[in-house]
């Protein structure tokens, strides 16, 4: 009797076996690289052409909601910053936390304040906030407490040549320049519409460091200048400002 098993064909209209690795594409999986195939067919230059478009629209995503380059138009934040310095600003530093925080570098829309332009100085006083300038040994005091700001300034600058005692309204920003005596920044327009307080809703986003020249690439460091700064009131009245101009 012969029992060796006999080859038999498989019934051809079972469904397929579960098990069967053949790695042939289903017809999802050929669905797929068919219509990315026939889109790239399409385009002069085919894949690599559509492989462009797809990186430049996730660049032109990421400038529009994350981060975007900032070109440093004047001398007004050496010694850190210097003309033709291109920055990375975060536009979501503020998004999900607190508001700009004293020391913080950031870049703003000075349209209808400072000019129909963009502009970057570092937050020298927030909301209820009370600015002074300046104490016995010429620095700027924030409420009530003197800071020392000469990791940042910029050389042979002093803190400022204009007097100021102000207050900051909720919701609004002083700001300068670190080279003081090149800035032209809230000091400049104390007695105008706004009192030179920038909006918080004005604010783009926070620089975080120097992408190019590639030579000076590197992180802002954050300062711990105003660190020791008190809380101030929780107040929407400016004192009047005195003294004007940029010095």
């Amino acid at each position: 009797m012969d029992t060796e098993a006999q080859p038999t064909e498989r019934d051809r209209s079972l469904p397929p076996d579960p098990e069967d690795s053949s790695g042939a594409p289903g017809p999802e999986g050929r669905s797929r690289s068919a219509l990315v195939s026939r889109f790239a067919d399409g385009l002069p230059g085919g894949r690599i052409t559509l492989t462009l478009l797809l990186c430049l629209l996730f660049l032109l995503a990421v400038n529009v909601f994350v981060a975007r380059p900032f070109e440093i138009p004047s001398g007004s934040m050496e010694k850190g910053l210097r003309v033709g310095d291109r920055v990375l600003v975060n536009k979501l530093a503020y998004t999900f936390g607190d508001g700009p925080a004293r020391g913080d570098v950031i870049v703003f829309d000075g349209t209808g304040y400072f000019g129909d332009a963009d502009y970057i100085k570092r937050v020298v006083g927030v909301g209820g906030d009370h600015v002074v300038c300046c104490d016995g040994e010429g620095r700027i005091r924030v409420n009530g407490r003197s800071v020392d700001e000469s990791g940042f300034l910029f050389p042979g600058d002093s803190p400022s040549t204009v007097r100021f005692d102000v207050v900051v309204p909720e919701g609004r920003l002083f700001v300068l320049g670190d080279h003081r005596g090149s800035s032209s920044d809230s000091r400049d327009r104390l007695g105008s519409p706004g009192g030179g307080m920038v909006p918080v809703e004005k604010v783009v986003g926070r620089a975080e460091g120097v992408v190019w020249p590639f030579g000076r690439a590197g992180r802002l460091e954050p300062t711990d200048a105003y660190a020791k700064v008190p809380a101030g009131e929780a107040s929407a009245h400016a004192a009047a400002p005195t003294g004007g101009g940029h010095g």
